[in-house]
């Protein structure tokens, strides 16, 4: 820090400190509304402007959010710069052989509330679990209704918009489909595929998810007591081999999301819902 600022009144550098904590807030807002998915709203990013901006008063608060922001910065620095997530990533993924089993479990993917469609992730899904079907691993299929808890009250129904998808290609003599109804995180999926175990006599179901959430799925319904052979979809977000800074910024993405989702679940998880 220059002399000539530590010299000026205490007033020029407040609000020089107050100008310089909104603009590094700005910019850990943009890159949390990227890593937070739906749970950065617009209260939370306005929080963390505002929040920086704040702690930019206090000479020592700004000092520390300087050094914090310019360790991160670094830290995202050297994941964009090189592929060095590859193998945490690639740690992520339980991806078995598919075999005979009762149930091909399609776990929530997202939807796109304002166009009422799939997200991606959610269309790679259904593709992968209604190919298993195809073979023949099984003969029925579930897939999941979303709580009132995730997005919008008004947002279409993610098992609507895959059921009508599958009466779309099968008329006639599509697979049976079962929904989990009012879930709101993979829990409460594995909850309701053990309620419809007990119920059916089902022993053993085929797990479809995105690549990175299969490990921990496959080990969440096993807590259930299911037998599971995870056969994830495939990755359509991102080139997982990360080719591309974009490609590592979306494996920053992932990265922190799941370790956060472990870190809970190491204490205690999210209860499951009725």
């Amino acid at each position: 820090m220059s002399q000539t600022f530590l010299n000026s009144p205490a007033p020029v550098r407040r609000r020089s400190g107050v100008q310089g904590g909104a603009a590094v807030g700005a910019a850990l807002a943009v890159l949390a509304a990227f890593l937070g998915e739906v749970r950065a709203s617009v209260p939370v990013l306005l929080a963390i402007v505002v929040a920086c901006a704040v702690a930019g008063f206090f000479p020592g608060a700004w000092r520390a959010l300087r050094w914090g922001s310019g360790v991160l910065a670094a830290l995202l620095l050297a994941c964009l710069l090189t592929p060095a997530l590859r193998v945490p990533l690639a740690a992520l993924t339980l991806a078995q052989p598919p075999a005979r089993a009762d149930v091909i479990v399609v776990l929530g993917g997202g939807v796109q509330c304002g166009a009422a469609t799939l997200e991606a992730s959610s269309m790679t899904r259904l593709d992968r679990g209604l190919e298993l079907w195809r073979a023949g691993y099984a003969p029925v299929m579930t897939v999941s209704e979303q709580s009132g808890l995730i997005g919008p009250a008004d947002c279409p129904k993610m098992s609507a918009l895959e059921r009508a998808q599958i009466t779309a290609l099968y008329p006639q003599n599509g697979p049976q489909v079962l929904t989990l109804a009012n879930v709101t995180t993979t829990t409460d999926e594995a909850a309701r595929v053990r309620d419809f175990a007990r119920q059916r006599g089902w022993t053993r179901v085929l797990l479809v998810t995105t690549p990175s959430h299969s490990r921990r799925a496959a080990g969440l319904f096993a807590r259930h007591g299911l037998t599971v052979i995870s056969v994830p979809a495939r990755e359509v977000r991102y080139d997982t081999t990360l080719p591309t800074p974009l490609d590592r910024l979306w494996a920053v993405r992932v990265l922190a999301y799941e370790g956060l989702s472990r870190v809970k679940q190491a204490l205690g998880g999210t209860p499951e819902r009725p």
